[in-house]
C-alpha cells in the first residue's frame, strides 16, 4: 500500500522540494524556467512583500492576468503569509472585475500588461487598492521582479493549517453575481491521499513528470492539477493562453509526459492541421474534465494522443474532482465510456430525491457529494452555503444516477448552468444583462448543443412594446458587460418568457426543442 503524501499545506510543499529537488525545473513558461530552489526562495520574498502591503493572515490579494510563473510564486506567498489568493478570470470586464474585489475585500493586486487598463478602470471606485504591475513595457516579468527583490529571503513565522484558506475562486451563481468559494490547504491533499490509501494510479503524480497545465489557473481544475504537480516535484509547463497549435508544440517539443485539459481543448488539439500521432509519442496519461464529453469524441482522443486516459468530475465547491472514470474504464463501445466514473475511496456518492432521500441505482435525482476536500464557505453567504453544503454533502445541482457498480451517469441539471468550453455560465447573469437594454423588456437564456463548443448560449428576448432591437445591438450593448464566453451566440425574440405560476422561468420548455435528438441533455 502506498502511503499518503506527508505534505499538509502548500507552505509545505515549497519547503520540502526547494530542498529536494533545489535544481528540478519547477515550472517553465515562455521559455523562462524557475526551478523549486527559486521557487522557493521568490515565493518567501513575496510573502514578506505581501505583509509589507499591510496584509495580516485571512487577508485577500487577488491575481488578474493571464497565466505565468509569477501567478504560482504568488499562490505559494499566500501560503506562507497565510494570506487568501483570489484568481481572476482575465477574460471579465472592468464591471465583472470590480464586483470580485469588492466582495472579496481584496487590498493588494497583481495585474499583467494585458489587464492593466481594466485595473486602472476599477482602482477609482477601490479606495485602498494597491495595484503591482507584473510586467513592464517590453519586459515581461521586471516589474514583479524588482517588487519581490526589495523583501527578504527569510522565513516567517507564521505556519498554515490545514483548514486554512489559500484560495477564493469565484463561480457564476443563479443570482447572477459571481460567489466566492473558499477552499482551505486540505482540498489539494484529499484525492492524492485517497488514492495512494488504496495504491490506486488512476491519476498518478511521478517526479520525472512533465505536466502540462491546460486550464488556467483561475479555475480549479487548473490549480489543482498544478498543485498536484507541484507536491510531486514535477515539472509544470504553463501556458500563458491555451491555443491549440501552442499546446501541440509544447506537447512535442518539450516532452510533456501528463496534462490536464478540456472535452473542448482535447477536440482543437486534435483538429489542428498537420498534427499527427508522432506529436505525442511522449504523453502517458490525459485527465480530461469540466465538462461531459462526447462519447465519439471520447473514442477519437483514444487513438489520436495514444495514451492513456481518465476522467474527472466535481466542482469548485467540491475542490475540484471527486469522481474519476479510471483509464481502465475507458474502452470504446463500452457502457463506461458514457460514464462520469465513481467515487474516490473514503468519498461518499448519493442520488438524492426532492425530499432527501437515496435512491436505488437506476433512477435519477440530485447527485451529491462527501468530500474531505469541500469549501469551506461561500464567501459572507451563509444562507447560500447553508443550501450547498448540508449535513456534510455537497449538493451539486447535477441529475443523474448510479449504476449497480456505483458508476455516475450524467443526464441533466438541476441548477440552469451552461457549460461553454469548460466555462461555467449561469443565465442569470445574462439575462440581467440583456434587459439593461432600454428595448427589452424580458429575457431568457439557456444552453444549446454546439459541435464546438459543447453548448453555446441562446438567448430569447421579448422586446419592449413598440420596438424592435436587432441581435447585432445586442451583441454590441454586451462588449462591455460581459466576458466574451458569455454572450449568447444566438438571439431569438418571442412575445412572452414562459413562466409557472410562481413566475420561474420554464427554461425546458424553450430549451426541449434543441436537444430532443441528444442522448443526454448536457453536451
Amino acid at each position: 500500500m502506498t502511503r499518503p503524501n506527508p505534505l499538509r499545506t502548500l507552505a509545505d510543499i515549497v519547503r520540502v522540494q526547494g530542498s529536494a529537488r533545489a535544481d528540478h525545473a519547477a515550472i517553465l513558461c515562455e521559455g523562462r524556467r524557475v526551478d523549486y530552489a527559486a521557487l522557493h526562495r521568490v515565493s518567501k520574498q513575496a510573502a514578506h512583500g505581501i505583509l509589507a502591503a499591510g496584509l495580516r493572515p485571512g487577508d485577500r490579494l487577488a491575481y488578474l492576468g493571464k497565466e505565468s510563473e509569477h501567478y504560482y510564486e504568488l499562490l505559494f506567498a499566500a501560503a506562507r503569509s497565510g494570506t487568501v489568493l483570489v484568481p481572476i478570470n482575465w477574460r471579465l470586464t472592468a464591471g465583472e472585475v470590480e464586483h470580485i474585489l469588492r466582495d472579496s475585500g481584496t487590498s493588494l493586486l497583481f495585474v499583467d500588461s494585458v489587464t492593466t487598463a481594466v485595473a486602472e478602470k476599477v482602482a477609482p471606485d477601490l479606495p485602498g487598492l494597491q495595484i503591482v504591475p507584473l510586467d513592464r513595457p517590453g519586459a515581461p516579468g521586471a516589474g514583479f521582479t524588482e517588487w519581490v527583490s526589495a523583501y527578504p529571503d527569510s522565513e516567517l513565522l507564521i505556519r498554515a493549517r490545514p483548514d486554512d484558506p489559500i484560495v477564493q475562486m469565484y463561480t457564476s451563481g443563479t443570482t447572477g453575481l459571481p460567489k466566492g468559494v473558499v477552499l482551505a490547504h486540505r482540498s489539494f491533499f484529499a484525492v492524492p491521499n485517497a488514492m495512494a490509501s488504496e495504491g490506486l494510479d488512476w491519476i498518478d503524480f511521478r517526479e520525472s513528470d512533465r505536466s502540462l497545465i491546460g486550464m488556467p489557473g483561475f479555475h480549479v481544475g487548473g490549480l489543482w492539477w498544478a498543485v498536484q504537480g507541484f507536491a510531486h516535484g514535477a515539472t509544470n509547463i504553463a501556458m500563458r493562453e491555451f491555443t491549440p497549435s501552442g499546446a501541440v508544440e509544447l506537447i512535442r517539443d518539450l516532452g510533456v509526459t501528463t496534462a490536464c485539459m478540456v472535452p473542448a481543448m482535447l477536440r482543437f488539439v486534435l483538429a489542428e492541421p498537420g498534427v499527427t500521432k508522432a506529436d505525442f509519442s511522449t504523453l502517458r496519461k490525459i485527465i480530461y474534465g469540466g465538462a461531459p464529453i462526447a462519447e465519439s469524441l471520447l473514442a477519437q482522443c483514444i487513438e489520436g494522443f495514444g495514451c492513456d486516459f481518465a476522467q474527472i468530475y466535481g466542482l469548485t465547491e467540491t475542490g475540484n474532482t471527486v469522481l474519476c472514470l479510471p483509464p481502465a474504464d475507458h474502452v470504446p463501445g463500452t457502457r463506461r465510456m458514457r460514464a462520469a466514473g465513481r467515487a474516490y475511496p473514503g468519498f461518499g456518492l448519493a442520488i438524492l430525491d426532492d425530499s432527501g432521500n437515496r435512491l436505488p441505482a437506476g433512477e435519477i435525482g440530485e447527485v451529491c457529494v462527501r468530500t474531505p476536500a469541500a469549501m469551506v464557505e461561500y464567501w459572507n453567504l451563509p444562507e447560500a452555503t447553508a443550501k450547498t453544503l448540508i449535513d456534510g454533502w455537497v449538493h451539486t445541482g447535477d441529475a443523474g444516477y448510479l449504476d449497480e457498480d456505483g458508476y455516475l451517469f450524467i443526464q441533466d441539471r438541476i441548477k440552469d448552468m451552461i457549460i461553454v468550453a469548460g466555462e461555467n455560465v449561469y443565465p442569470a447573469e445574462i439575462e440581467n444583462a440583456i434587459t439593461k437594454h432600454p428595448d427589452v423588456a424580458e429575457a431568457a437564456v439557456v444552453g444549446v448543443p454546439d459541435e464546438r463548443w459543447g453548448e453555446a448560449v441562446h438567448a430569447f428576448v421579448v422586446p419592449v412594446a413598440g420596438r424592435q432591437p436587432q441581435a447585432r445591438d445586442l451583441a454590441e450593448f454586451l462588449q462591455d458587460r460581459l466576458a466574451d464566453f458569455k454572450a449568447p451566440l444566438a438571439y431569438e425574440f418571442i412575445d412572452a418568457v414562459p413562466r409557472n405560476p410562481s413566475g420561474k422561468i420554464l427554461r425546458r420548455e424553450l430549451r426541449d426543442r434543441f436537444w430532443r435528438d441528444q442522448e443526454r441533455a448536457v453536451s
